[in-house]
């Protein structure tokens, strides 16, 4: 892991296309601004780590595990509607 430091109003530079401006700085956190093309993917890394687990959990459900909660859903709605 490179370890840099900067001042807020300077910037790193990745590869030729990806700027990382350092715009505020205090004890406790950093505010970053990030210019990168519209074809590379920004996001935080708990974001990241949420989706992928999103996804995995995605593949998990059989075909026959979606039919069931579409039967369930289809029987749930229709019954009467019940006032709040």
């Amino acid at each position: 892991m490179l370890v840099i430091r900067r001042r807020p109003g300077e910037i790193l530079v990745i590869a030729e296309d990806i700027e990382v401006e350092i715009l505020e700085a205090s004890s406790s956190y950093v505010k970053l601004g990030i210019r990168a093309p519209k074809s590379v993917v920004v996001m935080r890394k708990e974001i990241h780590v949420t989706r992928q687990q999103n996804l995995e959990a995605a593949q998990e459900i059989s075909p026959a595990g979606v039919e069931r909660l579409a039967e369930s859903l289809k029987n749930a709605l229709s019954g009467p509607i019940r006032p709040l």
